[in-house]
């Protein structure tokens, strides 16, 4: 396990982390050495999907460099682990393994996936996904269509050409989401496009402490430019889980929403939107030791107002996660006796922000620590159940952010 050292800020967090814990002393140095973080097959799969996760979004971050880049790693893994159901033995094992499903050892991966997805999209969580195959006419295997459709409940569609993909795309996009992923495409898919997977997911969690000030427009530093003026939600006295990391030179909070969801949000030390050393360092192990390792803390916390809409095409990316030889020729032979590739992995997210709570906090106590999200920074939202990676964004500029 990757051993993770904070320094704790300015002496108050100490005091407020040893009289928020549970009293017994200081654990042993190194006691987390020990600790099997994933146990059970839904933890091992929500771990194999984080990792995912976590190597697409470097993937993303390194094409990207110094823009707004969001993802929801669970409905890419959805789309691309029916894709697999099409391929040869060979073929599925080179995509498990872009998929960190090859160290599972686990006989019912398709069933373990689909509980974790019926899992993390719990109305409660604020996660709502879906992921479906669209497939060009080649002599299609329709066994393939019925397989699917019985693992994971969405039938893969055959493409009709034209306006009518986009609609049909698009209005399922939409209904699967509750109205929230609109537009999903622009322009229709070519009809011989071979295999298109098309990915959509919304999130609007609900904080476990409300925010009782929001829509106050404060600055936000951006690198190499002037400021910029965006709404903020702000609140004293604020329950947080927090440390600072001097190897990644940035402080992280660990934010509670409601049904056992989580935000972790890590700020640079500096203004930069050079944010490359925190994005190696994202692992599922390391987010799951954070959990684990931040300490207890009451804050002023100010974080800005998040509306956005993020869509592309990451098929560019499975290159650099190991898959250019199975993208040379993947071997779909249970889709279709011809040979036919894999065209475009769509993928759009919608996320939504507001000051919402479970309850006030408690104001018996004064605020002495302060955490201001007023530069560029990254987040994540964590199924803390499972593990799971829900979503990961890269926020460089929030006045760039559009729905």
């Amino acid at each position: 396990m990757k051993r993770t050292t904070f320094l704790l800020v300015l002496g108050v967090l100490l005091a407020l982390s040893r009289s928020q814990s549970d009293p017994g002393g200081d654990e042993p140095a190194g006691e987390e050495e020990h600790v099997e973080l994933f146990t059970t097959p839904a933890t091992k799969m929500a771990a194999a999907t984080s990792d995912f996760g976590y190597n697409l979004f470097r993937a993303l971050a390194s094409r990207q460099a110094a823009t707004n880049i969001f993802l929801a790693p669970t409905s890419v893994s959805a789309a691309l682990t029916q894709l697999s159901m099409g391929g040869s033995e060979n073929a599925q094992r080179q995509l498990f393994r872009a998929l960190r499903y090859h160290t599972l050892q686990d006989p019912q991966i398709h069933n373990t996936l689909k509980d974790l997805l019926v899992s993390v999209r719990a109305p409660g969580k604020g996660l709502s996904g879906a992921a479906r195959l669209y497939m060009a006419r080649r002599r299609l295997k329709q066994d393939f269509f019925g397989i699917v459709e019985q693992q994971y409940g969405s039938r893969p569609k055959t493409l009709q050409g034209g306006n009518k993909d986009t609609k049909e795309i698009n209005d399922w996009a939409a209904r699967q989401t509750g109205g929230k992923v609109q537009h999903f495409l622009n322009k229709p898919l070519p009809p011989n496009s071979g295999v298109n997977t098309v990915s959509a997911a919304y999130f609007k969690g609900k904080w476990a402490t409300r925010f009782g000030q929001s829509g106050a427009t404060e600055n936000f530093q951006v690198d190499g430019g002037a400021p910029v003026s965006i709404p903020m939600m702000q609140q004293d006295n604020y329950p947080v889980k927090m440390g600072v990391d001097s190897d990644l030179s940035c402080t992280i909070a660990q934010i509670q929403m409601q049904d056992d969801v989580s935000m972790f949000v890590f700020l640079p030390d500096d203004v930069t939107s050079n944010t490359t050393l925190l994005e190696e360092s994202l692992t599922a192990e390391f987010v799951q030791d954070l959990s684990m390792t931040l300490h207890p803390a009451v804050v002023s916390l100010a974080l800005p107002t998040l509306r956005l809409s993020y869509s592309t095409d990451l098929l560019p990316l499975l290159s650099d996660l190991g898959l250019s030889e199975w993208l040379a020729n993947p071997e779909l032979e249970k889709i279709s006796n011809q040979r036919i590739k894999l065209s475009s992995v769509n993928h759009k997210v919608v996320m939504e922000t507001a000051p919402e709570g479970n309850h006030y906090p408690d104001a018996t106590s004064a605020t002495h620590l302060s955490y201001r999200v007023d530069r560029p920074f990254l987040f994540l939202i964590r199924d803390e159940a499972s593990g799971a990676l829900l979503f990961i964004g890269r926020v460089v500029n929030p006045k760039d952010l559009t729905m």
